[in-house]
């Protein structure tokens, strides 16, 4: 973090000075700093790690597709081209690789045949979970400097974020 800072803001004095401004902030206005600055951070973590581990067979649009059907079982293509920032055609081709590679399955909407819902098979649950266990050892090497009690404190912490952008998320689509 303190390399992305002077990059930003120049000398560590700089940074100190932002630290010093910070406890002046609101509670909720340093958190939401917090969280855009340490999001990004994490997120490249999590993407190097993922992507390090994936099979090399596998390209990123196509881990991708797996982590998001993995998650939204049941999402359509529209969702899952959303999440990509692509076409839906872009999308439904990664997805025909995906089909012919028997790691994910296209399913009719009963009530609705043109709405086609996306499912991992069991091999492509198998696959996106073996990579998910190699970042997580990763990730729990980098907390291992943590004690118990902050990695608590970290927890619970997501707990609490999840439900509020789950809940910011829901409250978007009604």
């Amino acid at each position: 973090m303190i390399n992305s800072l002077t990059k930003r803001h120049g000398s560590f004095n700089s940074i100190i000075e932002i630290f010093d401004n910070r406890k002046m902030q609101q509670p909720v206005n340093q958190c939401a700093d917090d969280l855009l600055d340490v999001i990004p951070l994490v997120m490249r973590s999590i993407r190097t790690e993922m992507r390090s581990h994936r099979s090399p067979d596998l390209t990123v649009p196509q881990f991708r597709t797996l982590a998001f059907t993995g998650i939204n079982t049941g999402a359509t293509l529209s969702d899952l081209a959303d999440h990509l920032g692509l076409m839906p055609p872009a999308a439904s081709k990664i997805v025909d690789g995906l089909v012919a590679a028997g790691l994910i399955e296209r399913l009719a909407n009963k009530t609705d045949r043109r709405r086609i819902w996306l499912a991992l098979t069991p091999a492509g649950r198998v696959k996106l979970e073996n990579t998910r266990l190699l970042a997580r050892k990763r990730f729990a090497e980098i907390c291992s400097v943590l004690t118990d009690d902050e990695c608590r404190q970290i927890s619970v912490s997501m707990m609490k974020l999840r439900h509020l952008f789950l809940k910011g998320q829901l409250a978007e689509t009604n």
